[in-house]
């Protein structure tokens, strides 16, 4: 079953209210949509709001914290609450779904965003490396649970790898895509998962039940 226009209308929660928290990142991507995300300074999105970094301060210790708060949109965006007929679809429709909903909820300031993970990997911050780690493999744990995929032991961890690669992969297309509706990473992820899928079979004999694996997993063929 191909994404269906449905599926991309549930790309990320409402937000109620517009609290600071909020503007302060909304005026800081905006910030860097004029001067790049390495050139922001706190103390002038604290200006432009007209509040002082004591305020601020109180919401983000860093831009870098800044910076996890707009990741966080995406992880709101993927846990969404999924279609109706979300547990019947198979796996690798159900990963589709959910990673397309983390890149759209991007998609709008998506060189902000490539910026904001160079600064990350950038050689003299090595204090974000660590948790930019952590925040990975956070991601694929959700990733994983929202996608009903309830394997132990080495299947989970073979799973949890091949995800990681695979967000990996799609995040670096994704990067430089610039088709309509990011067509270019719809696609690249499509087939990924298509051979995901094979590989799985390959390894496990038998792909998992649209539901998640059953309670007696199945050993590896061979």
């Amino acid at each position: 079953m191909a994404e269906t226009g449905k599926d991309r209308k549930a790309k990320a929660p409402a937000r109620k209210t517009e609290d600071l928290g909020t503007r302060i990142v909304d005026t800081a991507i905006e910030m860097a949509e004029e001067i790049g995300w390495g050139n922001v300074r706190l103390r002038e999105v604290a200006t432009r709001l007209d509040i002082s970094l004591a305020e601020l301060q109180v919401h983000y210790r860093d831009l870098d914290d800044v910076a996890n708060a707009w990741f966080g949109r995406a992880w709101q965006a993927m846990l969404a609450p999924p279609p109706e007929d979300f547990a019947s679809r198979p796996a690798t429709e159900r990963l589709h779904l959910l990673l397309m909903r983390w890149f759209d909820a991007l998609a709008s300031h998506r060189e902000v965003t490539s910026q904001m993970i160079g600064e990350k990997l950038h050689l003299p911050h090595p204090h974000h490396w660590v948790p930019m780690i952590f925040n990975l493999s956070r991601t694929i744990q959700w990733l994983r649970d929202a996608a009903l995929l309830d394997a132990g032991g080495r299947r989970r961890e073979i799973e949890e790898i091949g995800l990681t690669a695979l967000f990996l992969a799609t995040l670096a297309v994704w990067r430089r895509d610039k088709t309509p509706d990011q067509e270019r990473t719809r696609s690249f992820l499509r087939q990924r998962l298509a051979w995901s899928d094979r590989a799985m079979v390959r390894i496990w004999g038998a792909a998992a039940p649209p539901g998640g694996p059953s309670a007696s997993e199945p050993k590896p063929a061979g």
